[in-house]
């Protein structure tokens, strides 16, 4: 009976990481094939599916000479930097303005007159506002940007972002604080602490992994982000995954092993924060799900 037990444990467990490695090798194969298509020649790249470097094909690094060296690397360098700029600064505002309105619905109650709404009706209401699609508020966005002069900036597209994520942000922060034990603020309030105090000592504290967790989330979301590129920049504002459909449309043709040098610099970034922050984002989505 234990032997069968043993073996039936053994097979579960053989069966679990072989699924897992089989998972694993699906998820990163495109991230392989981006990487070996990026310093493949183009003749190797036109002669069909090959693998493996020194074996298939003879590996160089032509692709990424041009992509940083050729002619077009002011145009690169400018459109990582915009979007590196536009993520960080719109994460970090929807992550400040976040904390304080998840915090308030968390610790304050609220009542909407003339609606009777509650402190759970309106953190309905404002994650509702994530639920509409991008392509619906665009137009208005457009008009509005045209008659603010917002039209191509930095400030102007940081904005967006901003509104765009903050929902997300509240209703992610707002569960967190939920989840946080109220008696230390108390105990600072009675020493002589100012609400204002206490949530900047004690709770933005203990609320790192939830607002690591939110940062990364909507830096993603920015960064990734491609519809009010196209539809809120030309030039000076444009970000990377508007040079990259740029370049994919051109007439000469798509060049394979320059975009994939292209697609691994707009993914690298964020594979490189979430291996340095993953602590912060196991331990904030674990509170989430706890709570």
């Amino acid at each position: 009976m234990q032997l069968s037990m043993t073996l039936s444990r053994r097979l579960r467990m053989t069966l679990t990481y072989t699924l897992l490695i089989v998972w694993t090798v699906i998820c990163l194969f495109p991230i392989y094939w981006l990487v070996i298509t990026s310093i493949k020649q183009p003749i190797a790249v036109f002669q069909g599916p090959k693998y493996f470097p020194w074996v298939d094909f003879k590996p160089t690094l032509d692709a990424w000479k041009f992509l940083l060296t050729g002619p077009t690397s002011r145009q690169v360098i400018r459109s990582w930097t915009n979007s590196a700029i536009l993520a960080i600064g719109s994460a970090a505002l929807a992550v400040a303005l976040g904390a304080l309105a998840g915090y308030g619905l968390t610790r304050f109650r609220y009542r909407v007159p003339g609606l009777g709404w509650r402190n759970d009706n309106i953190a309905f209401w404002i994650i509702s506002q994530r639920m509409l699609p991008p392509v619906v508020v665009i137009l208005p966005f457009m008009i509005m940007y045209r008659f603010l002069g917002l039209i191509d900036t930095r400030h102007g597209m940081i904005l967006a972002y901003t509104v765009f994520n903050l929902p997300f942000a509240v209703w992610i922060l707002r569960d967190f604080f939920a989840g946080l034990p109220i008696d230390l603020e108390e105990s600072a309030l009675i020493d002589g602490a100012s609400r204002l105090q206490a949530f900047r000592k004690i709770v933005l504290p203990l609320s790192t992994p939830g607002l690591v967790a939110t940062f990364l989330f909507c830096m993603m979301f920015s960064w990734n982000d491609y519809l009010f590129a196209l539809m809120l920049t030309f030039s000076r504002s444009s970000t990377l995954p508007m040079f990259i459909a740029g370049e994919g449309t051109q007439s000469y043709g798509p060049q394979w092993w320059y975009l994939s040098a292209l697609s691994l610099l707009a993914v690298a970034p964020m594979v490189i924060v979430a291996l340095l922050v993953e602590r912060y984002i196991t331990r904030g989505l674990v509170v989430g799900a706890i709570k």
